[in-house]
């Protein structure tokens, strides 16, 4: 699938798109890109999805290092909206893409008929304490060759947190090491960890459009908690715990398309 191209301030962002009907805003993760939310999106729900891969992601350039932040990547995802003339499409994400999400709601609504926040990593506040494993992974990369950092990584307690509580976060965490351009890893993984939504739990209680949260457990990067709190918070927002990937990848994936494939179907 070839990307379309949309310039952000100058910078070159990879925009996919796939199959037809309402549209669907769908963010990737940290590091991440469009293939992610392209694993669980359901073919069949009669949506096209829109994935906007962020600054320094995918087929996207990067930039300055110093623009990595939630509210640029969502500043972005507005800016391909307005300029392409989308009409409140569905908006949701993946992880970092939830956060991105979740601003959107908050800071355009106008923007968004309809919210989906799976597995959040983050509720309101910047750096929360779950986001430690990656930032500590930037932090390495930036001080020392990749071999190393990876060496001093896996020989941290964090990499045996990970490997007893949250096994699929540290097979994702391996792979940073070896995510290219390096200093582009390092650097969003350092900023974007110890960011935040950019917004309060007032503004969050206040989101009127249908949402809906997905959550599991084993994973230490994006607690069950966090998708239990934000659900918690949303008036009227349908909460769906899924099948941990650590524990099974393809159940997982399963159980992520049914739950959008339900919600959607009652747009």
């Amino acid at each position: 699938m070839n990307p379309a191209r949309h310039s952000a301030d100058g910078v070159s962002l990879a925009v996919y798109e796939e199959g037809e009907g309402m549209p669907f805003v769908f963010q990737h993760g940290l590091c991440g890109d469009q293939a992610q939310p392209g694993q669980v999106f359901p073919e069949d729900a009669g949506f096209r999805r829109i994935t906007v891969e962020c600054r320094g992601h995918g087929a996207s350039e990067a930039g300055p290092k110093t623009a990595f932040s939630i509210a640029t990547f969502a500043n972005d995802i507005a800016g391909y909206l307005d300029a392409r003339g989308v009409e409140r499409p569905v908006v949701g994400g993946i992880s970092m893409g939830a956060a991105i999400a979740l601003r959107l709601a908050v800071r355009r609504p106008d923007l968004v008929c309809a919210l989906v926040i799976a597995r959040p990593a983050w509720i309101c506040t910047a750096n929360p304490e779950n986001m430690a494993p990656n930032r500590v992974a930037g932090e390495l990369l930036d001080r020392y060759p990749p071999d190393e950092a990876s060496r001093q990584y896996e020989a941290s307690p964090l990499a045996e947190e990970l490997e007893r509580d949250g096994p699929d976060n540290l097979a994702s965490i391996r792979g940073f090491f070896t995510r290219e351009p390096i200093d582009v890893t390092a650097s969003l993984l350092r900023a974007i960890s110890m960011d935040g939504p950019g917004v309060t739990e007032a503004e969050v209680s206040a989101i009127a459009v249908p949402t809906l949260v997905i959550g599991h457990g084993r994973d230490v990067v994006h607690p069950l908690g966090h998708a239990q709190s934000l659900a918690s918070m949303i008036p009227g927002a349908r909460m769906v715990e899924i099948t941990p990937k650590a524990d099974d990848a393809g159940a997982y994936r399963a159980d992520f398309r049914a739950a959008l494939a339900a919600f959607l179907k009652e747009l």
